[in-house]
């Protein structure tokens, strides 16, 4: 419940603070006197958005503080998630500062607006006539049949399953566009892995074959040239072996004379050693070297077409042209997978529709089973509101559609006379029946559902007498389990109030302010009185005024 508001410098407010009681207060005060703009500052500290044109001044601060008690309200775990400290006395705080910016507060915890706004909604309830015409809106008339059907745990259930279906028709239409884009590029893909395939990479070792196809290519000419170099080793007249010998010989002599030339002996004789294993290496090439045309010509096929496959991958390396085969293999083996995934996700989808179909089913049967109970009351308290021909029709119809809360089409008829054929309410109800049938929906609300405090912004616009009187008792009724404001001109619904509260203008030296009080049990029978009679109190005015209290 609202227990304080204090609002600071919001339009002809300069400083009010005022606090309330629990059960139906009602608030009076002649046309001008600030009653909207009460509920304007009520309305920036639950998270409105700020008109600056209602700043009074704007040197200075705008503060607007509500204190509520949600000890009772089952709120603890909206603070837990927003991680806020949960006081069973909570306040919220809205700044408007002269710079233009805005801040708001929830339990001296800065917030942002949404979430102030969020919290604000589950604390109470400003009712205007603007609101009123919530009762045209299917959201709306869908939530009061589901708050008598106890639909809401249901509803939770079927919008995660319709979350799930979704998020699996979202998968499905994405594989399927990847299966088509897969299939329109399966033949390409195929084609160059094939290619691939076929030159075997994993067996290649370029550098040797280009090495063997130079030797190949090349073999008469090394031939030759090792032809030669044997015979400048081994000529018996000229070649290096023999003078060799000759050089050993003379520095075997030499060493005999002297230990001196023993060292270039020794290196000359390593030489010696030296040239006839360069010589046997040579003979031993001489034996490998074959004349052998096609293995040239099968190598210069395979070196055609790795580097054709170089400069068609834009590659320089047979390593980059294995990995682009590991790729092309997972995108032609990817259609495969595709094809499980899908047949998967259609699976899942077939099972998720029947899960749909069957929470859908409970929704549907929970609101049938309260339709003729929702008229049959509405029905009941609209003929104490004076409007005894009222009838209505709720037609609830299951579709093929999912949408957000079940399967229903939901149409709410409405006829106020005898006689008269059936309509929508937009069509069939005037704006006061609008404002006698909401209120009779919010008393039925309050018997299902722990509503917040709620503020009646002169629902009872366009009735008086008797009716005023049965509008009062609807909600001093609620007011037996929760809290009600109703911002009222008539003195019938101003005396049920357990307090009353008036709303003035006064002027203070120059300036013109709004106030609000608390009446006294005298200063209540003379504002009922001029409600009944005008300022000019008589006695009977007052005596009406007294018996209307009483």
């Amino acid at each position: 419940m609202l227990s304080e508001l204090s609002i600071k410098n919001y339009a002809l407010i300069d400083a009010l603070q005022v606090q309330f009681d629990s059960g139906f207060s009602t608030i009076t005060g002649e046309t001008g006197a600030g009653k909207s703009v009460l509920l304007g500052g009520l309305a920036l500290v639950l998270g409105k958005r700020v008109d600056f044109s209602q700043i009074n001044d704007i040197s200075r601060k705008c503060i607007i503080e509500a204190s509520f008690n949600i000890e009772y309200f089952n709120l603890k775990s909206f603070f837990k998630t927003n991680d806020l400290d949960f006081e069973s006395i909570t306040i919220l705080r809205r700044e408007i500062l002269p710079s233009g910016k805005s801040r708001a507060f929830i339990n001296d915890s800065p917030v942002n607006l949404s979430l102030l706004a969020g919290l604000g909604e589950q604390l109470i309830d400003i009712h205007s006539q603007q609101q009123t015409q919530e009762l045209i809106n299917d959201d709306f008339q869908f939530h009061v049949l589901d708050a008598l059907a106890q639909n809401d745990t249901s509803i939770e259930a079927y919008q995660h399953l319709l979350k799930t279906y979704k998020s699996t028709q979202k998968k499905l239409v994405e594989l399927n566009a990847s299966k088509l884009q897969s299939q329109n590029d399966a033949d390409y893909h195929t084609f160059l892995l094939n290619e691939l395939i076929e030159v075997n990479l994993q067996s290649i070792d370029l550098e040797l074959l280009e090495v063997e196809y130079n030797t190949l290519n090349n073999v008469e000419l090394i031939q030759a040239e090792l032809t030669l170099a044997n015979q400048i080793i081994s000529s018996e007249d000229l070649g290096t072996a023999s003078n060799l010998i000759s050089l050993k010989q003379v520095f075997h002599k030499l060493t005999h004379t002297s230990s001196t030339y023993q060292s270039l002996s020794d290196r000359i004789q390593s030489i010696s050693i030296e040239l006839d294993d360069i010589f046997n290496e040579i003979e031993s090439e001489q034996s490998k070297l074959d004349i052998n045309p096609s293995r040239l010509s099968e190598i210069d096929t395979i070196l055609k077409k790795v580097h054709d496959l170089f400069s068609k991958h834009n590659v320089n390396s047979v390593q980059a042209l294995i990995d682009i085969q590991s790729e092309l293999e997972l995108k032609v083996d990817s259609l495969a997978s595709l094809e499980a995934a899908i047949i998967a996700a259609e699976n899942a989808l077939e099972s998720q529709v029947k899960q749909l179909d069957t929470a859908a089913s409970v929704i549907h049967k929970r609101r049938k089973s309260e339709v003729l109970k929702l008229i049959k009351q509405l029905e009941t308290i609209l003929t104490d509101l004076g409007m005894p021909n009222a009838r209505f029709k709720i037609e609830l119809i299951q579709i093929d559609t999912y949408l957000y809360n079940g399967k229903d089409h939901l149409d709410f008829l409405f006829t106020a006379n005898k006689g008269s054929q059936f309509l929508p309410l937009k069509k069939a109800a005037s704006g006061g029946e609008l404002s006698r049938i909401m209120l009779a929906i919010k008393s039925i609300l309050s018997n299902y559902q722990q509503l917040p405090t709620i503020m009646f912004d002169e629902i009872d616009t366009g009735v008086s007498g008797e009716i005023a009187h049965k509008m009062a008792s609807i909600m001093e009724q609620m007011s037996l389990s929760m809290q009600v404001f109703s911002i009222t001109h008539l003195p019938q619904i101003a005396a049920k109030g357990q307090s009353h509260f008036k709303v003035y203008k006064e002027d203070i030296g120059e300036t013109t302010v709004t106030a609000l009080k608390k009446l006294s049990n005298e200063e209540r029978v003379l504002e009922i009185a001029q409600m009944l009679g005008g300022k000019e109190v008589s006695d009977s005015a007052v005596a009406h005024a007294q018996q209307l209290l009483n």
